[in-house]
């Protein structure tokens, strides 16, 4: 099971953790956009993986609008994820985790906590694209209460979920 799920905005300080992670427990086409050359965690690849995210430093305020968090569990980075901007009040989701910390709950505590962040972002909804055959994603939607529609020809699976705006009791 999970321990204590965060999720942190990437900065430069937690670069080389994420990166860690990715090189120990995933592929890079699983993490990151392709990059030309041999397959596997090549120099030109890590380099290319520091610059993705350096890139969305600046935030859904910046001129990607985008923002990279670390999903960590019990302290320790075990994946990724991010927010992007798509039309006025809807933000895009995606994530990965390491082989290692798949099935343990982490992905659904993680997007729920990135639907606060959206939230607090002022999205109206939000919306992830997955394949009709990644089971793992799919019930991490499902479970955070996604509508999901399937794409009639492509296989591919639209998720819209509702951010919850969660406001603090009010004082008597």
């Amino acid at each position: 099971m999970t321990g204590r799920v965060e999720v942190r905005r990437v900065d430069e300080d937690s670069l080389e953790g994420l990166l860690a992670v990715a090189v120990e427990d995933a592929a890079p086409e699983e993490v990151m956009p392709p990059v030309a050359g041999p397959p596997g965690w090549t120099a030109l690849r890590r380099d290319a993986f520091r610059d993705w995210h350096r890139s969305r430093f600046p935030g859904l305020a910046g001129p990607l609008g985008e923002s990279t968090f670390t999903v960590v569990d019990d302290g320790v980075p075990v994946g990724s994820a991010r927010l992007a901007l798509r039309g006025e009040g809807v933000l895009e989701t995606g994530m990965w985790l390491g082989r290692s910390h798949r099935g343990r709950g982490i992905g659904t505590a993680a997007l729920r906590l990135l639907l606060d962040e959206a939230a607090r972002a002022g999205a109206r909804v939000v919306v992830a694209d997955t394949t009709a055959d990644n089971s793992a994603a799919l019930g991490v939607l499902r479970r955070s209460g996604a509508a999901l529609t399937a794409g009639r020809e492509s296989g591919d699976v639209l998720a819209e979920l509702t951010p919850v705006k969660v406001f603090p009791p009010r004082l008597r």
